[in-house]
Formats: structure tokens, C-alpha cells, sequence
């Protein structure tokens, strides 16, 4: 029998049963599109978790006081007992730093709130003072309108995108006076929307001279609450935090027991929640993959059911010729057509519910969330392909058995 004929053979018996195989293919299409829906919605979190640490920069360090060396991380007060330090940041802190290799700008940050007036509005905002000579080269937030901080401003702050535009009734504009901390500031610059986790969404910017006389906290002059680092290579930012590290504790006479610092590197996390959310992308597509199982099983049944019904037919065909491998080519091809026709179906099921799913999320979050799914040509070719070989493996044992049945027994079966 020519392949073409075997096809045929197949299609047509799959017709007949029309019921029957729809309720077979359903298995298949609920477990491939739980699949394609799954990773792809773990794919697109990820993507939106590395655009939003992309505000921060992979190739950023941050050091911060206090270090809690009852758990290894980063700043935090508690009691001596408990083996934490909060011990604020230098301006020699910060010429320690500049003489790392590797490093390439360093920035002294004071940080803190304060009470910021539009009209009558009142509201708590973030402070960030910066070292203005190099902040620019730092930071990589877009501005909306206006410009960036520059030498010389004293009372100029830049602003984030939410606080400009969602926080007081009337939006604030370029070049509007705010009250801050009791003094007057022109706002000269607005952050385009982030959505990331470096919070410039909703902070306010200004020299670090200047925050220092607004903030809520008191901050002496040459010290900082966190130092930003930028260095030339992101690939050597282990190596470099490991250099900070060692240099910052020789220049504070601490040591490992001692020590009253916290250095991060912004790469390391983006790995970690990287890994993160790949690992739960994985898990819940196994979860996923047992339902493609259950219709593995669906598919198996419905051919042994196929196999006992056609079993003077088998009889027929070996009578007339057809060889042990023509017989498991007739069933085979049947139980593949399931995994053809379910995967097709699955897939585009999947991607209709991520990109429902996507667009629910975006309303949730509201005008400008960064919530997407991302389907990817290797994510659909992947799954059709699982679909046809657990559709085809599904019909081996059937196949093998039709094609084990001897002829004479075949066509004295009686149903």
C-alpha cells in the first residue's frame, strides 16, 4: 500500500468517528494550550521584570550603611544584638570607591521625605539628592519634557511621571514653582513613565546640597545615605562589588564580623529574579503538561477501541497483502492526525487566552502597565511538536497490536 492510500484509509475512519475524535482531540487541545498560555504568560512576566530592573541598570552598584550579619543582607536597625550597624557614608567612602578599577562614576546619594505644596495640595514625596556632575551619566530614565539636572542648579528638581501627572488634581508642567521642605523649587524636568523598581515614577530629584535642607531627616554635610556606582563592564560587576567591598573595609578598619556596609550589585539581581520567575514558568507548564497526558491517554483508548472495531478490517488487509508495517502506519498516521488537529487547535486556543489574559492585566494595572504575554515562534513550534509525538506515541501499543493479529483469527471475529 502506498503512503498516500494509508492516509486516506486513515482520515476516513477518523471522519466516521466524528464524535468520538472531537472528545479525543479536546484532550490534546486543553493540554497544549495550557502550555502555550502558561509559558507564555512566565515569559512575558519575565520580560516585564527586566525592562523594569532595566531602569536601574545592570551595570549599577549600590552601596548602602547598616549590614545585618545575621543574614547577609542589606541595610536594616535593629539592636547591637542582632549584629546590625547603620553608620552613614563618607565623602572618603566615596574616593575609596573612585579608586576601584572598573568603576567610572560614582555618585553620593541623601535620600529621604518631605512635604511637597502645589497650590493647596499637599503631599509626602521621595527625595533623592544627586551629585549633579554625575548623575546624568547614571542614570537611564528618559525625560518626558525638559532637561536633567545640571552644574550650578540649587533650586531645580526633576520629578517623576506619576507624581507630575496622577498625584495632585492639575498636572504639574515644566518650569512650575512647588513647594518642598519650606523652599521654593522650578521644576525643570519630568520623567517619561517607567514602571520600574527605581522608583522614579514617583520621586523628586534635586542636588544633594539641597536635600539635605529638606528631608525630614538630618543628613551632615560630606556624608550620604547610599553611594551609586557605574562600571565600565556588567559582565566583571561580581568582580568589581568584591573590590568595592574589600577596599571599603580596609579604608573603615572593619572586618567580616565587624562590618558596617552593604554592597549590591543590580546584575546579580536581575539574575536571581530571573532564575525565579524561569523556575515557576517551569513548574506550572509540568502542571500543565500532566492534562496533555490525560489526552495521551484519550488518544491511547480511542485506538484500541478503533483496533477491536476494525478488527475483520485488519484481518481484510493482511489477507490481501498489506505487511505488519503497513498496519501500524494506518493506525499511527490516525493517532498523529489527533495530535496534529489538537495541537493546531491548542496552540491558537493558547495564544487567544494570553493575549486575553494580557489585555485583562493591562486594564488591571491601569494606562501604561507593562503586564504582556510573549509568544514565540520557538514556543509554537515546540508545542505542535509535543502534541504530534504524544499523539504518535499514543497509538504505538495499539498499532503493535493490530499488527501482531493473525489474519484468519482477524476475520472470524465477531463483534
Amino acid at each position: 500500500m502506498k503512503t498516500y492510500d494509508i492516509f486516506k484509509l486513515s482520515l476516513s475512519h477518523v471522519r466516521k468517528s466524528k464524535m468520538r475524535s472531537w472528545l479525543t482531540i479536546i484532550g490534546i487541545v486543553i493540554g497544549v494550550a495550557a502550555i502555550v498560555a502558561i509559558i507564555s504568560i512566565g515569559d512575558g512576566l519575565q520580560a516585564s521584570v527586566q525592562k523594569s530592573l532595566g531602569s536601574l541598570g545592570a551595570d549599577l552598584i549600590t552601596v548602602s550603611p547598616g549590614y545585618s550579619r545575621a543574614t547577609g543582607m542589606g541595610p536594616g536597625q535593629g539592636s547591637q544584638g542582632g549584629g546590625v550597624s547603620t553608620v552613614n557614608l563618607t565623602d572618603k567612602d566615596l574616593n575609596v570607591i573612585k579608586q576601584v578599577p572598573g568603576v567610572i562614576y560614582v555618585n553620593g546619594m541623601v535620600s529621604g521625605r518631605s512635604d511637597m505644596i502645589l497650590g493647596t495640595e499637599k503631599t509626602s514625596v521621595s527625595i533623592s539628592g544627586v551629585d549633579i556632575t554625575v548623575w546624568r551619566s547614571i542614570i537611564s530614565t528618559e525625560l518626558e519634557s525638559g532637561r536633567y539636572l545640571q552644574p550650578g542648579d540649587s533650586n531645580a528638581v526633576v520629578i517623576g511621571y506619576s507624581l507630575a501627572h496622577n498625584v495632585f488634581l492639575q498636572p504639574i508642567t515644566q518650569n512650575r514653582p512647588v513647594t518642598i521642605g519650606g523652599k521654593t523649587f522650578k521644576v525643570v524636568g519630568i520623567f517619561a513613565q517607567s514602571g520600574g523598581f527605581g522608583g522614579t515614577d514617583n520621586a523628586v530629584y534635586m542636588p544633594a546640597d539641597s536635600a539635605r535642607d529638606v528631608i525630614t531627616e538630618t543628613v551632615e554635610r560630606n556624608h550620604f545615605t547610599s553611594i551609586t556606582v557605574k562600571i565600565a563592564d556588567q559582565n566583571l560587576a561580581d568582580r568589581v562589588k568584591a573590590d568595592i567591598e574589600q577596599k571599603l573595609m580596609m579604608s573603615r578598619h572593619v572586618n567580616s564580623r565587624t562590618r558596617d556596609f552593604t554592597v549590591t550589585a543590580f546584575a546579580s539581581i536581575q539574575q536571581q529574579i530571573s532564575s525565579v520567575t524561569q523556575a515557576i514558568t517551569m513548574f506550572l507548564a509540568a502542571i500543565a503538561a500532566v492534562s496533555l497526558l490525560v489526552g495521551a491517554v484519550g488518544i491511547a483508548n480511542t485506538m484500541f477501541m478503533s483496533v477491536m472495531e476494525r478488527t475483520r478490517q485488519i484481518g481484510l488487509l493482511k489477507s490481501l497483502g498489506a505487511t505488519d508495517a503497513e498496519v501500524m502506519k494506518v493506525f499511527l498516521i490516525e493517532s498523529g492526525l489527533f495530535g496534529v488537529v489538537g495541537g493546531v487547535i491548542g496552540v491558537t486556543t493558547g495564544i487567544l487566552i494570553s493575549v486575553l489574559i494580557s489585555s485583562v492585566g493591562l486594564l488591571m494595572i491601569g494606562p501604561g502597565g507593562t503586564m504582556t504575554t510573549v509568544v514565540s515562534p520557538q514556543l509554537i513550534i515546540f508545542a505542535l511538536a509535543f502534541s504530534i509525538i504524544v499523539g504518535v506515541l499514543s497509538g504505538v501499543m495499539p498499532a503493535r497490536s493490530a499488527a501482531k493479529m493473525n489474519p484468519v483469527d482477524a476475520l472470524r471475529f465477531e463483534q
